[in-house]
Order: C-alpha cells, then structure tokens, then sequence
C-alpha cells in the first residue's frame, strides 16, 4: 500500500466525508481534513465536519482545531497540514485529505504563492470601500483575477487588490508559480461529481437539516472578533436571522443559494485540476471505492 497522500475533493455536499471514511477502513488509513472551516471548533455542524462517531471509527487530523477568534489563511493550513501528512507516512500508514476548499488544497499540493506581506495603510484605506467598489477597482487592474473572484467576498477581493496595489503587478501573475500541476509530481487524487440538479436538491435537504440540528445555536454561541469564521456560508445570515432582520424561510433559502453558488466555484476549480480523477458520486459509497481502487 502506498503511503503518499491521497487528495479527495468535490464540490460541498458531494459525499466526501462517507468516501473518505470508507477508503481510511479500506487503506487503513488516517483522515486528514481539507476544508477552510471544518479547522474551527464550534462550527461542526454548520460546516458538515465528520460526526463524533465517524471519526471513532479511523484517526482524524485538523478537525476542530482551531478556536473560533484565530484566523486561518491556506499558507496557514498547509503548514499546519504537511507534518501531519508526514507522520502518517512515516507511521506506514496514508493519508486520505478530504476536502473541497481548493486554495487550501492548490498549497498543499503545489507550494504556497509567493505573495507580499499586508500593508496596513493600503489595508486601512480598502476597508473604507463599498464591496461593489472594490470589485470595481479589481477589474480594472487585474480582470483575469475579478473573473476568477466571487464579487461578493470582501476578504478575498481585499487581499487581491491589495497585492496589486503593492506590486504594481497583477495577482492573477503570482498564481502561475503554481497554476501548472504538470510540475508536482505523483500526485493522487480524485473528484466527485455530481449532476448540477441532484447536488442542488442535496444542498437544499442538507439546508434545513442543518439548522433543525444546531447550526443556529453553534453560531449564537461563536465569541466576538472571529474574522475568519464569519465568512463561513450561514454564519452572516444566521446572524441576520438572530437579529430580525430576516425570518428563518428567508435564512434557510438564502443558505441554500450561498451554498449552490459556492459549489459551482468549486466545480470551475477542479475542472482545472487536471491532475484530479472524477467518481460518479451517485454511486453506493461501496461502488466508489472499488472506482477509485480501479482508476489508480
């Protein structure tokens, strides 16, 4: 049995936390997580982390880990991340990560970006700016990266429009230190797919579920100042629902788009990673083991 990692993505509520389980019993493998915000402790349910159960059942790295207020960046992670991948090499065992927040997973895999550090002052500046505003200035210097953007992410269209502004360069240029997956080699890993409706009708069971079992309560409880956290799908409209600003159909509908949009960000993502292998992910968890055991 190999012991170099095995990288398996897909787009939020695709299945990967089944397959990833039932590939570490298969393996005898160790489960090392891959999202942005599966990381954080209290936010379990809102983030579809693995149950208390599943993760008795094989180990589990990088789950709840992080506490609410700290903030979390995909350099971050993928130091945090490769030791980890490491030891459970070095134990004999691999090392299954399980995750669809591709920016975390392109570290990972290919090298963190050689990005400036912040600027205070330009950072001081951008949060006087309307979003919209933003995004407009970001298109102007760098289209390729607004293109790549969700227009609605302040953190993320900050950060590129900072870089810009400090290098007199464009942010879209840094990613191509790592944009070529054909440099990184022996990689291994593959993708769930899904048709575009029947994911949909999955986001919008999941959706309800969630909040009937706790994700309103998980964020009532989250403490002041978590930057990072806040910008987890849910988290800005439960808050909204808390508030009365919204009522809770509004809340549950408003997740529910959310969520379909990011999943069609995460399909564009993986389209492009080459290197990844698809798995019908309407198949029986048992079927996409032995697909993935066939396509290696």
């Amino acid at each position: 049995m190999s012991t170099s990692p095995f990288y398996l993505c897909g787009p939020t509520a695709s299945g990967k936390t089944a397959l990833a389980l039932a590939l570490a019993e298969a393996w005898g493998g160790e489960v090392v997580n891959g999202d942005a915000f599966q990381v954080y402790r209290g936010l379990e349910i809102l983030s579809a982390a693995p149950s208390e159960e599943e993760k008795s059942r094989c180990p589990h790295h990088l789950f709840g880990v992080m506490n609410p207020t700290e903030s979390m960046d995909a350099a971050k992670y993928a130091t945090l991340a490769r030791p980890v991948i490491e030891g459970i090499a070095a134990r004999g065992k691999r090392a299954i990560v399980v995750g669809g927040s591709g920016l975390y997973l392109k570290f990972l895999t290919h090298g963190v970006a050689a990005a400036p550090p912040g600027d205070e002052d330009i950072r001081a500046e951008l949060d006087q700016l309307a979003v919209d505003e933003i995004y407009r200035r970001l298109k102007e210097l760098d289209p390729e990266e607004a293109a790549k953007q969700n227009s609605q992410n302040r953190r993320h269209l900050s950060r590129a429009l900072e870089i810009c502004l400090i290098t007199g360069g464009r942010a879209s240029e840094l990613r191509k230190n790592f944009d070529d997956s054909s440099r990184v080699e022996n990689l291994d890993g593959i993708a769930l797919s899904w048709p575009r409706e029947l994911l949909a009708e999955r986001i919008a069971t999941r959706t309800p579920r969630m909040l009937g079992e706790g994700a309103v309560e998980e964020v009532k409880a989250l403490p002041l100042g978590s930057p990072t956290v806040r910008q987890a799908i849910g988290v800005r409209e439960i808050e909204a629902y808390l508030c009365g600003e919204m009522s809770r159909e509004e809340c549950e509908e408003r997740i529910t788009i959310s969520t379909r949009q990011y999943a069609k960000r995460q399909r564009n993502w993986i389209r492009r990673e080459d290197w990844l292998r698809s798995i019908d992910g309407t198949l029986p968890v048992e079927d996409q083991v032995e697909a993935v055991i066939q396509s290696g």
